[in-house]
């Protein structure tokens, strides 16, 4: 975990896991690397969040495997869930639901699936498919702290591979480009 810059309640925090990810970003607002994983993320933001001062809105800007042929470009999460917590079985023993999905927006857009999972398998990404057009490894994280600590959050991710074989090395090979697309986005759309 770093943070780099000051958080304030008058401005955004940006959150992406890997430097990779926020080298176009420049110094305009504060930009917190959490590093990968459901775990590392949650740790990150809830312990920044803990010190004191709160952002104006959470606005985590990552790579993002498409789940489905034709999903490219970056786009604005509009509802984000748990793909590796067994959520049936867990209701079942307990009563309770636990890793529900998060909606984040009512308008039109993709479905996140999150999970400790890079996903390169063809067959993991075509179950995924079913319940979901993107996956990443933070985004589910960084909604439940940010909803638990009272602060606005958007998910925006940019499609660096088809979550299928090769995915690693199609993602080694466009996290640069992609890094470029999310700083062009967030200089539009943050303030």
């Amino acid at each position: 975990m770093r943070l780099l810059g000051t958080i304030s309640p008058d401005r955004p925090l940006i959150v992406v896991a890997v430097q990779e990810e926020a080298a176009y970003l420049g110094e305009r607002l504060p930009v917190l690397f959490t590093g990968i994983g459901k775990v590392n993320a949650a740790a990150a933001l809830a312990t920044v969040l803990a010190r004191g001062e709160r952002p104006s809105e959470i606005v985590n800007l990552g790579t993002a495997g498409a789940l489905r042929p034709g999903w490219e470009g970056t786009h604005e999460v509009v509802e984000v869930l748990q793909h590796d917590i067994d959520t049936p079985v867990l209701r079942e023993l307990t009563g309770r639901t636990y890793g529900a999905a998060i909606t984040l927006s009512d308008r039109k857009g993709p479905t996140l699936a999150t999970g400790d999972l890079f996903v390169s398998d063809p067959a993991a990404r075509d179950r995924l498919a079913l319940s979901a057009d993107l996956v990443d490894m933070e985004g589910y994280a960084l909604a439940t702290v940010a909803r638990q600590a009272g602060v606005p959050v958007r998910l925006v991710k940019h499609v660096s591979d088809e979550a299928g074989t090769g995915a690693a090395r199609t993602w080694r090979e466009s996290v640069d480009a992609c890094a470029r697309e999310l700083a062009d986005w967030a200089r539009e759309q943050v303030s």
